[in-house]
């Protein structure tokens, strides 16, 4: 019993590391972005000379499988996939340390699967000593939403109006939401239509039907889950009481153009007085010189 209770033990243990080895890792990378898939080897003594790593896509159906291969402390080309040329990368700082991990340059979609990292050691046989799974996942940030609505007339309370909210160049497909600020209700959308472009990302156009109010509140809110972004629009309509807002807008428009053509009459009036008062005082300075003048005369022909 007892060498029986210690062998379903040392069982157990081993059932759970490699459970622990296989768990899975999730990567999140964006679109374009270098991807690194982490496989860190818990060995403490190990000479790369008697190891050999793998990374390989975890799918049995794929015909070539091959990501990337470390030989003796070599990388190996002859089974690489094509799909994988000149963009894989180990970091060769921290492979000493037993840091097998990959940089995966420039990755899209066809980049986004599960991947399994195995280190063989070669010794005396071939065994594998540890194993990692990472799952690539690929994401794009959506542009800033751009929510567009009626022009609202003054008597339009109760009529139907039309709002879109448009976003691009986002991955994976988005969430849509639409929301009456006013009572922080959520509105379902009259229409969502969702594109896929050339390059793999998605734009999405939203339309929304609703009744026309005297102060209308709309957000529209574009969701991309797998980077945890919510980016949002508003259209917020000012209450107005008859167009009372309106025309006092108006009115001071008026009355500001009013006041800056009067502004500038007055300048010019002021210089038109600042000149005549010159010219009157050199006039009347003249005169005085001139009648000095002649007195000097007059009191010289006297003399004579």
């Amino acid at each position: 019993l007892f060498f029986f209770s210690c062998g379903f033990l040392l069982l157990s243990l081993h059932i759970l590391r490699a459970v622990t080895a296989l768990e899975e890792k999730i990567v999140i990378s964006k679109l374009g972005d270098n991807a690194t898939l982490s496989c860190i080897y818990p060995g403490k003594e190990f000479s790369l000379n008697n190891l050999r790593v793998y990374w390989q896509i975890d799918d049995v159906q794929e015909q070539c499988s091959v990501v990337h291969a470390l030989i003796s402390g070599q990388d190996n080309e002859s089974e690489q996939c094509i799909h994988f040329k000149n963009r894989t990368q180990l970091l060769w700082d921290r492979l000493g340390d037993g840091d097998f991990s990959l940089l995966l340059l420039n990755v899209s979609q066809s980049d986004e699967r599960k991947y399994k990292c195995v280190v063989l050691q070669t010794n005396e046989y071939t065994k594998v000593v540890h194993q990692a799974q990472v799952v690539l996942s690929l994401a794009a940030s959506y542009s800033q939403p751009i929510l567009s609505g009626p022009v609202r007339n003054s008597n339009s309370a109760g009529e139907e109006v039309t709002f879109s909210c448009s976003s691009d160049n986002g991955y994976p497909e988005p969430n849509v939401y639409w929301i009456n600020r006013t009572d922080n209700r959520r509105l379902l959308p009259s229409e969502l239509n969702i594109t896929l472009h050339v390059d793999g990302t998605y734009s999405v156009l939203s339309t929304l039907k609703v009744k026309a109010t005297s102060d209308m509140q709309i957000e529209c809110f574009i969701e991309n889950k797998r980077l945890q972004e919510n980016i949002s629009a508003n259209y917020t309509q000012e209450k107005q009481k008859n167009g009372s807002n309106t025309e006092s807008h108006k009115d001071l428009e008026k009355s500001g153009r009013g006041a800056q053509a009067a502004g500038i009459i007055s300048i010019v009036i002021l210089i038109a007085l600042l000149a005549v008062l010159i010219c009157w005082l050199w006039k009347h300075r003249s005169s005085k010189l001139v009648s000095y003048t002649g007195n000097e005369d007059l009191h010289l022909c006297d003399q004579i």
